[in-house]
């Protein structure tokens, strides 16, 4: 079994019986990303961040390349916290196609399936998706760094740092431009996605088609900010996300 220590960050001591959200970090990123959540968040409801290898406190692990060996793991990982309390799943950028390859992996192995989907900045998985520079030289994912945002400049200073991001970016961008999985079957779980107006890389025209990724149901929403929320849209999503928790059931 899958060490849930390793995986999994809570940021504050869960109230009894809450509902974890679990959220999955962008391409690059790390579960610190979620850090201020639990402020924003109910007690009702449990903040659980996913930390993947290679990265922070895994830094030493190898990092993914493959989606399909990512989910398989994180479903081992996961299965404890399915037992315990309900559960919905946020995912940014990187982090919504995970949350949806895991949702799709649970329904095949009849585990219990999340309450709800939530992802953002994501383009939506039926269309091609082809990320620019995943496969080329370093410099043309530092250039995709600066202009995605998200990144403090002074890290762009410290070379040693830098080539290490860009190598776990380089990793990520792989899991999601080598996967092509294609489900014959429908999630039937509420699915609600939030884009950037100022996003060009995931604009709500390419996050409307979402929708088409299950039977329940799907809302699309419009905030301000492009590829990375500040902190007004995060906390804006947010609440979304509480009110439709508990339209779900969760709180």
């Amino acid at each position: 079994m899958s060490d849930g220590r390793r995986w999994f960050k809570r940021f504050r001591r869960p109230a009894p019986g809450a509902t974890i959200l679990l959220c999955l970090h962008h391409a690059g990123g790390n579960a610190a990303t979620f850090r201020q959540w639990p402020q924003l968040l109910p007690p009702s409801i449990d903040p659980v961040a996913v930390q993947l290898p290679g990265r922070a406190d895994r830094f030493a692990e190898p990092r993914y390349h493959e989606m399909d060996k990512l989910v398989d793991d994180l479903v081992a990982a996961v299965e404890p916290l399915l037992d315990q309390q309900p559960v919905a799943f946020f995912g940014a950028s990187m982090g919504a196609r995970v949350g949806w390859s895991l949702a799709h992996a649970l329904r095949e192995r009849a585990m219990p399936m999340p309450r709800a989907l939530y992802v953002s900045a994501s383009v939506a998985p039926s269309l091609d998706r082809q990320i620019r520079g995943w496969n080329g030289p370093d410099e043309g994912l530092v250039r995709y760094m600066r202009e995605m945002g998200g990144t403090p400049s002074q890290l762009f200073e410290d070379q040693g740092l830098l080539g290490e991001m860009v190598a776990t970016l380089r990793a990520d961008l792989t899991v999601l431009s080598t996967h092509t999985y294609q489900p014959g079957v429908l999630l039937d779980i509420p699915i609600t996605a939030f884009a950037g107006a100022a996003d060009e890389e995931s604009p709500a025209r390419r996050m409307e088609p979402w929708g088409a990724e299950t039977t329940g149901p799907f809302v699309l929403n419009v905030l301000d900010g492009g590829h990375f929320f500040g902190s007004d849209a995060v906390r804006q999503m947010i609440e979304m996300i509480v009110a439709g928790m508990r339209r779900a059931g969760g709180d």
